[in-house]
């Protein structure tokens, strides 16, 4: 039988690497305390710490303004290939337009 693969949500993962951060707990503590792997667990401390240093982390975002950045970051490259789309677009118009002048 295989075993389903838990998840668990931002604001739990940012909750068990506080305890480590700022409540002092060990990572084997805190791990067996709320019933993760250890691994997981040291993986979202280190990802709190990048996070509180100013570094964009590759996976989803743990605190509320690097989420924020990462919304922005989303946003800024849809409109970027939005606004590509539509000089495309433009540029074959004019061309068309051309054409029917000559």
């Amino acid at each position: 039988m295989t075993r389903q693969r838990r998840t668990f949500s931002t604001e739990f993962k940012h909750d068990a690497a506080l305890l480590v951060l700022d409540q002092g707990y060990s990572v084997i503590e805190a791990s067996k305390s709320l019933g993760i792997g250890e691994t997981a667990l040291r993986r979202w401390v280190d990802q709190l710490r990048t996070e509180r240093d100013g570094g964009t982390p590759k996976g989803k975002a743990l605190t509320p303004e690097q989420q924020k950045i990462q919304e922005l970051e989303a946003r800024i490259n849809r409109l970027e290939r939005e606004k590509a789309i539509l000089k495309k677009a433009t540029a074959l118009l004019m061309a068309d337009e051309l054409d029917r002048s000559r």
